[in-house]
């Protein structure tokens, strides 16, 4: 029989698509299961796919990966998908799909199929990783062949199947979660004009319900790269769930948003990222302090298309390969100590060293300076604004002229 290797996370859509693939093409199902930190039992997955119907499942703990070769790369860059998303399942997809390469590869499947849907983004992410690495491999998307329409549909469909699913219809909440983030859509979300419930919540608690002192932290950096928390050596894992574990306690990191999925449809979430907004926000000031003024403006620019090519699904592109190479170069300095403030979700920078410090006192005082002199200044306005001042002549004379 021929091999299909499934992306599955034992949820709803994953687990339906089992019985359904042996149904519908008569291959055997490889399961595969990426731990990516969500902190789920990974054990009663294991034997919930085999039970469903798969030959096999492999579960793979990808967490420092994970956390190294994607969270933090584009961390580095400061990517912010319309100025408020932290990319987190974006950069998620990618790592799953080049595992579900390599096991198809190792098991001699011939395909490989995942559950997203086709009125999202996953769908992209997915494809666009396995096209690039191996072209060769059939892509099956159930979504967009068989004929379930929605997630109720898809209930009954378990239940028919004897398949037990985490939801209810009563608590359709689609979910995706890793070491760095929770996304929530789906129920009553998907009317932009209804607040959250805080009960919808599980990695932060609500700002009005945190506690009412602020709580500061202390950052280090190596390179642009998290390495301590307080003045203690944490390697990167352990660093981020803990910084995870602050933020939540702390009301950070809850952004509601309506965003522009790359189908073309606006779609209504709700994402949890407590430790990731504390090192966004720390990164971001020790960048300020350590990186000069054009360096640093268009590295904000390009974070905006790099954002854009990890949000559409473009991870193995030339593109972002040549802007990984320039987000390097731009973090060897980056190195220093971000003392951080939270208080009842928000999350402030508040003070910053760092021994590659372009900022000099001596410069930047108000006081007496040796090292500056300030008619300096008056040459360089007049030859900066040597172009308005040749304008405005212009216009003058042409005004005068009958």
């Amino acid at each position: 029989m021929d091999k299909v290797v499934l992306a599955y996370s034992g949820g709803l859509d994953t687990s339906i698509i089992i019985p359904w693939l042996k149904e519908n093409y008569g291959y055997e199902v490889i399961a595969f299961c990426a731990d990516l930190g969500q902190e789920d039992e990974l054990e009663p997955v294991r034997a919930k796919a085999l039970q469903s119907g798969a030959v096999k499942i492999y579960i793979e703990d990808l967490v420092e990966e994970f956390v190294r070769d994607y969270i933090f790369p584009v961390m580095q860059a400061g990517a912010v998908y319309e100025k408020k998303y932290l990319l987190g399942t974006s950069f998620a997809r990618p790592l799953i799909a080049q595992k579900m390469v390599e096991i198809a590869e190792k098991e001699g499947a011939i395909a490989v199929c995942h559950g997203a849907t086709g009125k999202g983004n996953d769908q992209v992410r997915f494809e666009l990783t396995i096209k690039a690495l191996n072209p060769d491999l059939k892509i099956i998307a159930p979504w967009r062949e068989w004929n379930i329409r929605s997630r109720e549909e898809a209930i009954d469909y378990a239940r028919e199947h004897g398949i037990p699913v985490p939801v209810t219809k009563k608590s359709i909440y689609s979910r995706d979660r890793n070491i760095w983030h929770i996304s929530h859509e789906g129920g009553d979300l998907e009317d932009p004009a209804v607040e959250a419930s805080n009960r919808l919540y599980m990695l932060t608690v609500p700002p009005e319900e945190a506690p009412d002192r602020p709580l500061y932290l202390k950052i280090g950096f190596e390179a642009g790269i998290p390495v301590s928390l307080n003045g203690q050596i944490y390697e990167a894992v352990p660093l981020l769930q803990e910084l995870n574990r602050l933020g939540g306690a702390n009301g950070v990191g809850i952004v509601s948003m309506v965003e522009n999925r790359l189908v073309g449809i606006k779609s209504r979430g709700v994402y949890e990222t407590p430790g990731g907004t504390i090192l966004y926000t720390a990164h971001e000031e020790l960048e300020r302090l350590t990186l000069d003024r054009r360096t640093l403006q268009y590295k904000e620019q390009m974070a905006l298309v790099y954002a854009e090519l990890v949000y559409d699904g473009m991870w193995f592109s030339p593109l972002k390969k040549a802007m990984d190479a320039f987000v390097a170069q731009t973090q060897k300095n980056v190195s220093g100590e971000v003392t951080v403030k939270l208080y009842k979700g928000s999350c402030a920078a508040v003070a910053s060293t760092s021994p590659y410090s372009l900022h000099s006192h001596e410069l930047a005082t108000f006081g007496f300076s040796e090292s500056y002199s300030q008619k300096d200044a008056e040459g360089f306005i007049n030859l900066f604004g040597l172009p308005l001042k040749v304008q405005a002549m212009v216009k003058k004379k042409a005004a005068r002229q009958p």
